[in-house]
């Protein structure tokens, strides 16, 4: 009780009735935990009370310090949501709810778990983004109780916390949150480093004083002089989990960060921080290419400052904050600072509009990704965004990290202009889609309605929204692909049959399907496409259900499936044969992988025909079109300008080099492997004619196997 009575302290910027609200809560709170101990041995209770009594300190809405207060209510007692909706309605249900882990849940480890639970917390953010407040405002007591936690556990919980939570306080621009999240979790992590580091800060605070004190009353003197009014200027202490960091990141020591003076500089109006940084300027030089304008252009977070770098007395530096009473209560407090449910006015602040289209990225981020893992390895990628601020044609502002290229940019404006995107234009300029974007340039995204991702972008992109496009679009192409190859081998397998596919009434197929674990047509076609279902089984079972099974009669020759090009993800040329249209070829259904195409004459083949139910007959169509991968072995004199002249060969004969090694070298000679993409044998032969008139060339070989 006596915890709650240091909470309804706190509470005086609420009405009565609020309050009373929050009492019963707490009532209801304590009585479900009663007997429950945490690790540290106190009274369960006294946890979701210092969560609240955190919210509170941010003067958070009502509803936000009663989900509080029950916020483990339903994963740790037989509390049920409905009894929450009942008492105190659908919205701190939901809130609540949002903040239960996913206990139920079949997962094959821990991080999984971890990772679907965090899937699932997302999800009620972009609801109600009070939902992370909450959990934040949980975490920090967690990490000031960790304590009592066994040494493990600790561990793995403070680097969770600075993979996850620090970073996502971060993004909303809860500095002080964030600060002590880092600096609690460093602590554990890297316990020597932390003791060693924050002795040091001291000692160096200690002598830094009087050098401090002159910097800031010369500072004052000089507002006081040009009528700056109501200024406040504070010395700005740098945190130790930030000192590591740019320690670590920047490759300096600790004598080079502790030597930058910085400072605080608080005004009335946003046009006094721009007179501000004048008077400094004028006052101490100002170190070129140090200056930035948050103000203008806030950070991602909603950050506004001006920053600048001077040589003070005796040309040490000095970092300098310059910003309004308003921007410093956001930088350090982030949306809660101007929370959107304290009062009756229902605008958003532009924090609050910057915070809920980040949710809404990481929204559509796991809509893209089927994994809970990799979804929360893209938001990990997205919670450090070192920005560059871009342009587009029209002026609009687009931040994205540093290091991004214009697909990145393409895939932050819409989705679908990444999908369809295919060259970009900066500053004017044609430039490749791979190109890193730098601060300030201008970007035109030029798109097209037959293009689509290419797979080689996961090479160069940085955003987890990219990436995860990306990889989507390709999933839904491949699915797409297999879907098709397994209605054509189920066709196949049908007209043996003497049955068509496109003829057979849907009902004969759905009543096939019941008797497999598929619910839809098309997720058996896949299957059957990725080679785990085997197309004649289906084909009798079929039958079966139609009473039509018919023998396959002994003259009646099987139809040979066709392969019409090279470019599907679910059809795969074998590498230890390459097959070319012109060769003669096998095909085996790889399961798991689709279709495999081998010639005829490959070593492996003889292996594969004794899985005589997963070999296919296939040939060329003759409208194929594609380049295909060939292997050649060349024996050749080992002489200057002679790779030169086989390359040059190979160009002449229309194929490009796809990949090159060369091999043993002994008595002049040497061997060269070359993969080449040709389209078809004749073209084939062209090129080793060509090649077979050069004077490097001695002997040239096609490899199999």
């Amino acid at each position: 009780m006596h915890l709650y009575k240091q909470l309804h302290k706190k509470l005086s910027y609420l009405e009565t009735d609020q309050i009373e609200q929050i009492h019963q809560a707490y009532l209801i709170a304590s009585e479900a935990h009663l007997g429950q101990k945490r690790d540290t041995g106190e009274n369960f209770i006294t946890h979701p009370t210092a969560v609240a009594c955190i919210l509170a300190d941010m003067h958070m809405d009502p509803q936000s310090i009663i989900a509080a207060l029950l916020h483990d209510v339903i994963e740790d007692t037989p509390t049920t949501k409905e009894k929450i909706v009942s008492q105190f309605g659908q919205t701190i249900a939901d809130l609540v709810d949002g903040l239960t882990k996913l206990t139920k849940i079949e997962a094959s480890n821990k991080a999984e778990n971890y990772a679907n639970s965090f899937r699932k917390m997302v999800l009620a953010m972009s609801q109600d983004i009070r939902v992370i407040l909450i959990k934040l405002a949980d975490r920090l007591h967690n990490m000031q109780t960790i304590s009592g936690v066994m040494p493990h556990k600790r561990q793995r919980i403070a680097k969770e916390t600075l993979d996850i939570y620090a970073p996502i306080a971060n993004r909303l621009g809860m500095r002080d949150i964030c600060v002590e999240l880092e600096n609690l979790a460093f602590a554990i992590i890297y316990p020597r480093r932390y003791r060693v580091l924050k002795k040091a800060i001291g000692q160096s605070y200690g002598s830094h004083k009087e050098v401090m004190a002159t910097i800031e009353k010369e500072l004052n003197q000089a507002f006081i002089k040009s009528s700056l009014e109501s200024t406040t200027i504070a010395g700005r202490e740098k945190h130790l989990y930030g000192v590591y960091k740019k320690m670590l990141s920047h490759h300096l020591s600790f004598a080079n960060i502790m030597d930058v003076y910085a400072f605080r500089i608080i005004v009335k109006k946003v046009g006094d921080c721009y007179r501000a940084l004048g008077i400094a300027h004028s006052l101490y030089k100002p170190v070129p290419g140090k200056f930035k304008d948050y103000i203008a252009i806030p950070k991602a977070n909603g950050y506004q400052s001006l920053h600048t770098v001077l040589l003070g007395p005796h040309g040490i530096p000095i970092e300098i904050q310059i910003r309004t009473q308003t921007m410093d209560q956001m930088a350090n407090s982030g949306i809660a600072a101007h929370w959107l449910y304290k009062s009756g006015d229902k605008r958003a602040n532009a924090a609050h509009i910057r915070a809920q289209q980040w949710i809404n990225n990481l929204l559509e981020m796991q809509q893209n990704t089927s994994s809970s893992l990799e979804f929360i390895e893209n938001v990990k990628i997205d919670l450090f965004p070192d920005e560059v601020y871009l342009f587009t044609p029209k002026g609009n502002i687009m931040e994205l990290p540093r290091g991004a290229t214009a697909v990145d940019f393409a895939y932050a404006v819409h989705t679908d202009i990444g999908n369809t995107c295919v060259a970009a234009r900066i500053d004017r300029k044609f430039l490749p889609l791979s190109t890193t974007l730098l601060n300030g340039q201008v970007i035109s995204i030029i798109t097209s309605t037959g293009a689509k991702p290419n797979p080689a972008w996961l090479d160069f992109v940085i955003t987890s929204k990219a990436r995860s496009g990306i990889r989507s679009y390709l999933k839904n192409q491949k699915r797409g692909e297999l879907v098709a190859l397994g209605k054509q081998l189920l066709n196949k397998a049908l007209s043996d049959l003497q049955l068509d596919l496109q003829k057979i009434h849907p009902d004969v197929i759905s009543a096939a399907i019941k008797q497999t674990i598929f619910k839809e047509p098309n997720d058996l076609y896949e299957d059957i496409g990725l080679g785990n279902q085997i197309a004649v089984f289906v084909a009798h079972q079929i039958a079966n259900t139609i009473g039509e099974q018919k023998d396959i009669s002994k003259n009646q020759e099987s139809k040979p499936l066709l392969i019409h090009g090279a470019d599907g993800m679910a059809i795969n040329f074998a590498e230890c044969c390459c097959p070319i249209p012109g060769d003669p070829i096998v095909g085996f259904l790889n399961k798991g992988h689709g279709l495999d195409i081998h010639t005829e004459d490959c070593p492996n083949i003889a292996k594969l025909r004794k899985q005589s139910e997963k070999c296919l007959l296939v040939r060329w169509a003759d409208d194929v079109t594609g380049d295909f991968r060939v292997a050649l072995q060349i024996e050749a004199l080992h002489k200057r300008g002679g790779l030169a002249e086989l390359a040059k060969a190979i160009a002449k004969a229309n194929a490009f080099i796809d990949d090159i090694n060369i091999g043993e070298r002994s008595s002049g000679y040497c061997l060269v492997s070359f993969h080449l993409m040709v389209k078809n044998s004749p073209h084939l032969e062209r090129v080793l004619r060509h090649l077979r008139k050069t004077s490097t060339a001695v002997g040239v070989t096609r490899k199999k196997g």
